[in-house]
């Protein structure tokens, strides 16, 4: 007969990340490590404030209050965006689910935990790219060389699918298809995949890197100088590298903060600005809701001036032969006397 756990907090964590997300919701790695460190802080923090050990933490000592200061002291200390609080927060409540499900005795206690609300925050526009400076920036890798290649490649695979850094550089040889229909495999969140039509031009830039005419159907599209795959700071060293080359005949880039992010925000812009339906963006994007496709519609200041314009001209306020208001000799008069 097996002895029952000491410690009922550690037992409740370990059946949450391996019973119920791993599991039961076969939740993701990315997933898995975010939950995994908002525990950390916060187990951290309430041993700090007790001023014990976390070894020595009971599910008595996670309550309401105490996760309230914690959210607080994220950020006032840590310096964490409301973004970054609400996320937190979030895997708290799903932890505080899961309590409820094998702790029901304290159900009271969970259940005031998850009627902490969420923060409102600022959403802030997205940052895009018009094609004239993508073009600029596209211009500057040396594809004399096969690095780059590598790079003038993947630049342009992302502002053609519009994919995330992270399902760019989890692209492999085997999700390629770079034949008409020339298309691609994306491996998203949620694991979700798409298929994402490819240009010919990506098409053939993809063709001349060595993974991918040389390598095996598993092999990473996109590789360091030592064959692994490149990382997200990795690639986003390379385009700000690219950006800073762009500046002299893009000025507009200067002092501009471009991650790889920026180019997905720019395809998706490209999309709008040519006509494409939102709900088409949002699959094209992989967006699980058209509420995210839509931040672009409010970005998008050239389809904002392209839309007053053509209000301005079907209203008729402005008459056809309007003259400028000129004040009479009587009224100039009358002011310079005031």
């Amino acid at each position: 007969m097996s002895r029952a756990p000491e410690d009922p907090l550690l037992a409740c964590v370990e059946s949450f990340f391996r019973d119920y997300l791993q599991r039961l919701r076969g939740a993701s790695a990315h997933t898995v490590r975010a939950y995994r460190d908002t525990l950390r802080l916060l187990f951290i923090y309430l041993a700090d404030t007790k001023d014990s050990t976390v070894a020595n933490l009971r599910l008595n000592d996670l309550h309401v209050d105490a996760v309230a200061a914690f959210l607080t002291q994220l950020e006032s200390d840590r310096a964490n965006s409301i973004a970054t609080r609400n996320c937190r927060r979030a895997a708290i409540r799903s932890f505080c689910k899961h309590l409820i499900r094998v702790d029901l005795p304290h159900a009271e206690q969970y259940q005031r935990i998850l009627a902490l609300p969420a923060k409102k925050c600022q959403q802030n526009l997205a940052t895009y790219l018009e094609a004239a400076e993508v073009h600029a920036i596209l211009d500057q890798p040396d594809c004399r060389t096969v690095l780059g290649q590598r790079d003038y490649g993947l630049l342009l695979f992302l502002y053609n699918t519009g994919a995330r850094i992270s399902e760019a550089l989890t692209v492999c040889c085997a999700d390629l298809h770079l034949t008409p229909p020339r298309q691609v495999r994306l491996h998203g969140k949620g694991k979700k995949d798409r298929l994402c039509p490819l240009w010919r031009d990506t098409a053939q830039a993809l063709l001349r890197l060595p993974t991918v005419r040389d390598g095996a159907p598993g092999a990473f599209v996109f590789v360091n100088r030592q064959g692994q795959p490149l990382t997200r700071d990795g690639a986003a060293y390379l385009l700000q590298k690219y950006v800073v080359a762009a500046i002299p005949t893009a000025p507009t880039l200067q002092r501009r903060k471009i991650t790889p992010h920026v180019l997905r925000h720019s395809c998706a812009v490209a999309l709008l600005q040519s006509g494409v339906d939102v709900t088409v963006i949002r699959d094209y994007l992989g967006h699980a809701s058209i509420a995210t496709t839509s931040r672009y519609l409010t970005t998008n200041l050239q389809m904002k001036r392209e839309a007053l314009e053509a209000f301005w001209k079907r209203a008729g306020i402005e008459p056809t032969n309007a003259k400028p208001w000129q004040p009479s000799a009587d009224l100039l008069a009358f002011l310079a006397s005031l």
